[in-house]
């Protein structure tokens, strides 16, 4: 089962080396670069959700996400949409209010 490490705006997945090397079975630990998911679309949310749920949908069985500020928050959309893709959910610093111009749910683009 893998373990996907979500990093947050501003960062690159090399921000989860250090506690990479601190862990077990590094093999079935995966970091995207959320730059490099977007595959050249424009940076918006509705986009990079986009992209990130088709990179979690594109792994087999069910899969355990933690998160870092904006990765927490993708972690926890992606959650919300498919909970028995989900097997653990770690957050870590994500906040629990966004603000309604942020908040695509709302707004019916997401």
């Amino acid at each position: 089962m893998e373990l996907i490490l979500i990093h947050g705006s501003g960062h690159k997945s090399t921000s989860w080396n250090e506690t990479i090397s601190y862990m077990e079975h590094d093999k079935e630990i995966l970091c995207p670069n959320l730059s490099s998911i977007l595959n050249g679309k424009e940076a918006s949310y509705h986009n990079l959700y986009s992209s990130f749920k088709e990179y979690c949908n594109n792994h087999d069985g069910q899969i355990n996400l933690c998160g870092i500020s904006l990765g927490g928050i993708l972690a926890l959309h992606y959650t919300l949409d498919f909970p028995d893709k989900v097997k653990s959910l770690v957050l870590i610093g994500t906040p629990h209010k966004m603000s309604h111009s942020f908040d695509l749910r709302k707004k019916g683009q997401v």
